[in-house]
């Protein structure tokens, strides 16, 4: 299966892989939200998109809605765990390592981890490919990993709830029903969307300087 084709019509793959894999699919579910938050070169897999396709399948009555919070919010919070380890071990040794990353941006980033770690792990959840550089971040900060793993757990009770229910409620309306592509699409503009404004701001600013 093409991974593009399917962060774009992830309504249509999702149903062929109910129907191809029943129970399984539930694996299937947790694998991909494991592997978009707890990888750093796979933060392209779908995240919001998919929760809030999944929500509405279970509003459907296709999935169970208990077995798809449980299963993907514990993928987010082991994917978050994993990614905050691999970090920890290896992450500084990259980072001093590029010749493009001096030690003065690693010591600034700790500084602001240990003042806003907490609130940038949870914020994180709700921007695609920030929500996956951000644990790995904590663990090369040496973010102290019982206020980390609180955080980890906060966050992705918060943001899977919210996509699966908005999912869950709104794809029972016919327009979402009948139009679940051009929403889905429309989920994955809003969420790069703080992402790209962040970036622009941030080149406007280096410019100016």
């Amino acid at each position: 299966m093409n991974i593009i084709k399917f962060i774009f019509h992830a309504d249509k793959y999702l149903y062929i892989l109910i129907n191809k894999y029943g129970l399984g699919v539930y694996i299937i579910l947790f694998l991909i939200i494991f592997l978009e938050t707890g990888l750093v070169i796979t933060p392209f897999f779908p995240g919001d998109s998919l929760l809030f396709i999944t929500g509405t399948f279970a509003g459907a009555g296709i999935l169970n809605l208990f077995f798809v919070l449980i299963t993907l919010i514990s993928a987010a919070i082991i994917g978050d765990s994993v990614n905050y380890f691999i970090g920890s071990y290896f992450g500084e040794k990259i980072f001093l390592k590029s010749k493009l990353l001096k030690k003065e941006y690693l010591d600034k980033t700790k500084n602001f981890y240990k003042k806003h770690g907490g609130k940038t792990i949870i914020l994180a959840r709700f921007t695609p490919l920030i929500r996956t550089f951000a644990p790995f971040v904590a663990g090369i900060c040496k973010m102290d990993y019982k206020k980390f793993f609180i955080y980890n757990v906060t966050g992705a009770i918060l943001w899977v709830s919210i996509f699966v229910y908005l999912g869950y409620y709104f794809g029972k309306i016919e327009f979402v029903k009948n139009h679940l592509t051009f929403i889905t699409l429309t989920v994955i503009i809003l969420s790069l969307t703080p992402f790209f404004i962040e970036f622009i701001k941030q080149t406007i600013k280096q410019r100016n300087n």
